[in-house]
């Protein structure tokens, strides 16, 4: 692995962090809005109004653990990172990296979630994340972080308020230093790109093309109130007997289906 301090790693890796300018990109009271939901609720949404494969796209294809179910969702900024806890050549510039590494978080607005991407995987024998590490993030606007490496102190990380999908827990942390940050990383099967939408809950995540953007907060909104409407309730009724359930449920499925159509001219799940 090339060490950070390589010219043409610098190149890439000082280069400007900014998300451009984009009227058409979620806000941050948008962010707020998306968070009511939960991850599968915003993949209703946005399969309404991608060009992409809905089969294969935008979200995590290997299983993630969420270790702090009970905060619920995360919504952010993706803000990149690679480690190699096991390679000891990254430590010779430690504190340089460090420095730099976190003059890039602060550059970009918040939220943000910073991405990591563990190149020793699936071996993953040391942690970027701690008690230390979490708070130092969360002080620089980070609400969380999706790793496909380890972390450890959890109830610390936990009372920080720094959520965590990560592959697994570990007790050390190695020799571990950003490597790499702000360039595309893969995690979970899943490229992520510095400046993404992410929204990632205990069902795993989705790093939203910013291309499905505009409109992804109007089609949550009517995918779950079109649920809500028709299928839901249909599900829910009481004292009725199983044909006129299944009779209710084939008609609600339609009327769904409908309301997907006249909206998006797509007919959605139902």
């Amino acid at each position: 692995m090339t060490d950070f301090m390589d010219s043409s790693l610098r190149q890439e890796t000082l280069a400007d962090p900014r998300p451009q300018e984009n009227a058409s990109r979620i806000t941050h009271r948008e962010m707020l809005q998306l968070k009511r939901w939960n991850t599968p609720t915003i993949y209703n949404g946005w399969e309404q109004i991608t060009h992409a494969d809905i089969a294969a796209d935008a979200f995590n294809l290997e299983e993630t653990c969420d270790f702090m179910p009970w905060m619920g969702p995360m919504v952010g900024r993706a803000v990149t990172v690679m480690i190699e806890p096991g390679n000891t050549a990254h430590t010779r510039n430690a504190a340089v990296a460090w420095r730099e590494y976190r003059e890039y978080l602060a550059s970009v607005p918040g939220p943000k979630i910073v991405v990591v991407q563990d190149l020793e995987k699936p071996r993953t024998i040391g942690s970027f994340w701690g008690e230390v590490n979490s708070n130092a993030h969360r002080a620089l606007g980070c609400v969380g972080t999706i790793t496909d490496g380890a972390i450890r102190d959890l109830d610390e990380m936990a009372n920080a308020g720094f959520k965590a999908l990560a592959r697994r827990l570990c007790v050390g942390h190695a020799h571990v230093t950003p490597v790499r940050w702000n360039v595309p990383v893969e995690v979970f099967g899943r490229t992520v790109r510095p400046g993404q939408l992410i929204h990632a809950d205990k069902h795993g995540f989705m790093a939203v093309p910013e291309e499905d953007e505009p409109g992804l907060l109007d089609a949550v909104l009517f995918m779950d109130a079109n649920e809500c409407k028709t299928v839901i309730p249909a599900a829910r009724e009481s004292g009725r007997s199983f044909e006129a359930i299944i009779q209710d449920l084939a008609k609600a499925g339609q009327a769904f289906s409908q309301a997907a159509q006249d909206k998006f001219n797509r007919r959605g799940e139902w």
